[in-house]
């Protein structure tokens, strides 16, 4: 009787030992299924890869928005439409402007990281500068996407934005076309270091050296207006045989017109962005043409590639908007 009963506890042990080992087991496995299924990015912290992802719908979604600078009507464009399709999908959206200081942009996604945020959009200040905080993002598994411009380190889960090099291209072209061939050219580069101001010069300097344009001077104007009249002023001193301004943006454009008003001179002038008074410009004859971008439409399809990527669905790497060349002939058209 005491070998049967000493059987049975042993049995019984050996069962609840069973039974513990597979409910931490199970534990285990809930828990390491929780944290893949939150895991932002497949692979992108060097573990094991991780193919599912937690659904959730655009009216669970709470996302954190990083706008470069709040002092540009392009932004200004990019930031109202993803308000108003947040708005429209019930999605919980916070806004930060960084007022073009990548310190201040730091500062703002490690707030959103401490909200704990479902996603991050992000339009980076500087090329180099954001690396910091998408890092900081990977690692607290939260997906982030650029807009509009590149980073040069973490792992985004798109870039949405123009192909930056393509326009600058296309604005050397616009000045052969419509100035002529052997154009002197003064040139308005942006913020040093941020993406687009790399790679609009990229696309211009490569595609003036094949046409045969000649840039005398390339001087920053930081994407501003203010900036790029009393650039502008400066350059038209020292160059006074220039024939056509590029500026790498409206903003700068604008304020290229400016001077060259001021100064007496004719003088063509090309900018990207496609920005409402641009259009006003080139009818008024003060300016010459733009490269127009959409950075509404650049906002919404980085909102729904958030949304996209929360139903599980395949998400693109490089995320292209269209871009037009606008001059006299089609002014009234891609206004923004």
């Amino acid at each position: 009787m005491s070998f049967v009963a000493n059987g049975n506890r042993r049995v019984e042990y050996e069962i609840s030992k069973k039974l513990t080992f597979a409910l931490v087991a199970t534990l285990a496995v809930s828990t390491l299924t929780a944290c893949s299924l939150y895991t932002g990015i497949p692979g992108r912290d060097g573990k094991e890869k991780v193919e599912e992802v937690a659904h959730k719908k655009a009216n669970e979604l709470n996302i954190g928005v990083s706008i470069s600078t709040m002092n540009n009507p392009y932004f200004v464009s990019m930031n109202n439409a993803i308000k108003s399709m947040a708005k429209e999908k019930n999605t919980k959206l916070t806004v930060s402007d960084a007022q073009n200081d990548s310190a201040t942009q730091l500062n703002n996604v490690q707030n959103f990281i401490s909200q704990n945020v479902d996603a991050i959009l992000i339009n980076p200040v500087d090329y180099d500068a954001i690396v910091s905080a998408i890092k900081a993002a990977n690692n607290a598994h939260i997906p982030v996407i650029a807009m509009d411009r590149g980073a040069n380190g973490g792992t985004v889960l798109t870039t949405v934005a123009s192909d930056n090099v393509a326009a600058g291209k296309m604005a050397a072209q616009a000045v052969e076309k419509l100035v002529g061939k052997n154009v002197k050219v003064l040139e308005l580069s942006g913020t040093p270091g941020a993406s687009a101001t790399i790679d609009r010069g990229k696309g211009f300097n490569s595609e003036a050296k094949t046409l045969g344009l000649n840039i005398l001077s390339s001087q920053s104007a930081n994407f501003y207006r203010t900036t790029g009249l009393n650039t502008t002023q400066n350059m038209l001193q020292s160059h006074k045989d220039g024939q056509a301004i590029f500026a790498q943006n409206d903003e700068m454009a604008l304020g290229a017109a400016k001077a060259v008003q001021a100064s007496g001179q004719k003088i063509a002038i090309f900018g990207i962005d496609g920005e409402s008074e641009t259009h006003d410009a080139i009818k008024a004859g003060t300016m010459t043409a733009t490269i127009a971008q959409q950075p509404a439409k650049i906002g919404e399809m980085a909102l729904q590639a958030t949304y996209d990527y929360y139903q599980g669905k395949k998400i693109d790497h490089i995320i292209n908007s269209p871009i037009y060349l606008v001059d006299k002939d089609n002014v009234d058209e891609h206004k923004w």
